[in-house]
């Protein structure tokens, strides 16, 4: 299954309701669930980013996941396609 790591950003309007960040979070996962996207980890972070979330699913399960979260208007995102270690392995073998 594709993993994808999203790096967010709390926008203004998610930055003035920061207390709810817990619950937003839960809300999101349990859409994800629905949408066929599984939550691996979740992390609110200092730096860059405010928060990180490693998701798994399908190309199409996660991009319709990733525009309902950009529609709800608390965070901006980059979204990363990942690779494990197996994948990487199969991907280098064709390399000459």
């Amino acid at each position: 299954m594709p993993a994808y790591i999203i790096l967010a950003n709390f926008t203004d309007q998610g930055a003035r309701a920061i207390k709810d960040s817990p619950d937003r979070f839960e809300a999101f996962k349990s859409l994800a669930e629905v949408a066929g996207v599984s939550v691996k980890s979740v992390h609110w972070t200092t730096g860059a980013y405010d928060m990180v979330l490693v998701t798994e699913g399908s190309e199409e399960a996660s991009m319709s996941l990733n525009l309902k979260m950009a529609s709800l208007g608390n965070v901006r995102t980059q979204t990363l396609r990942g690779f494990s270690v197996s994948e990487m392995r199969k991907m280098l073998a064709n390399v000459k």
